[in-house]
């Protein structure tokens, strides 16, 4: 068996990821639970790690390289922003060390756009970004991340030119749950109706300032001509994503769009894409932040 050379986390809001790799990339073992950053607040964030590297057998002394929210004020220790325009190079050199470990722990900083008429924090996502597009990628890229807060990023020479953060996935939750339409949706299964995504992904990208009205018509359709729970879901998830879509390429995109997602989100935003003719290049999320966490630990361990 390979000898470990780092471990890698990504410590998200509600969500814990860790892999221990060796120095050809390799995945020698996995952790995963819901101990993110919220959790980790209570339980004590040097606790719950620990408790992972024991369950994967990590040798004592062996570094450990973390993405995500274990870097925002209220985590583990504050990472800070590489300000916009963000050489995605930056985000390895201005990694912050954990103090008073008996390991070498570093957090990567998040990218801030220092814009006031379009503020804008990303944390997590450019782990991705680099795993992605690579340190020095020098033609042009338009990136969708979604998720919970989708990320539309440009970059152009390396570097992170703008970004934009759409709570698509926030969204979806809320109104489902809390709004008239959960009502509508109460019962859906797993069940999946694509035509019903497709109408209402072109229907909200056509015209995203009928966005409240689209919304509404998912219960008043519903209650005029009939429709599944599930149907009703697939509309509700086809006009957030399509309002997204038409933010997003608001600006006709000079380069290729690439897509960084997986599962569910990955399925729903290529069938997007796909139903408003857009073609894009898809990447795994997952695979994304590995191969970005990688980066990280060979620039500072040269592992």
């Amino acid at each position: 068996m390979s000898e470990a050379a780092y471990v890698a986390v990504d410590w998200g809001t509600s969500s814990f990821r860790l892999w221990l790799v060796d120095r050809a990339g390799n995945v020698l073992g996995e952790r995963r639970s819901h101990e993110g950053m919220m959790a980790a607040g209570k339980l004590g964030f040097a606790t719950v790690l620990q408790s992972h590297l024991k369950a994967v057998g990590a040798a004592d002394g062996l570094p450990v390289v973390i993405c995500g929210m274990a870097g925002a004020r209220q985590g583990w220790v504050e990472a800070g922003y590489v300000e916009t325009p963000a050489r995605l190079a930056s985000i390895l050199k201005q990694a912050v060390v954990v103090p008073g470990q008996d390991r070498d722990i570093r957090i990567l900083p998040g990218i801030a756009q220092r814009d006031p008429k379009a503020p804008d924090v990303m944390r997590g996502e450019e782990t991705q970004l680099l795993g992605a597009l690579g340190v020095d990628a020098a033609d042009e890229a338009l990136v969708c991340m979604p998720g919970t807060h989708s990320k539309w990023v440009r970059a152009s020479g390396g570097a992170v030119e703008r970004f934009a953060t759409f709570m698509t996935g926030e969204l979806f939750d809320v109104v489902s749950r809390e709004t008239i339409l959960s009502h509508a949706v109460a019962g859906a299964d797993e069940a999946e109706d694509v035509d019903a995504f497709k109408s209402a992904v072109v229907a909200a990208f056509k015209t995203p300032a009928f966005a409240a009205n689209l919304l509404f018509q998912v219960r008043s359709g519903q209650l005029l001509y009939g429709g599944t729970p599930s149907a009703a879901r697939e509309k509700v998830s086809g006009t957030l994503i399509g309002l997204e879509l038409a933010a997003g390429l608001a600006e006709a995109p000079k380069a290729g769009i690439t897509l960084v997602a997986s599962g569910r989100l990955q399925m729903l935003y290529q069938l997007a894409f796909d139903t408003v003719s857009v073609p894009v290049r898809s990447i795994g999320a997952e695979n994304a932040v590995r191969r970005g966490l990688a980066m990280a630990a060979h620039s500072i361990w040269n592992v």
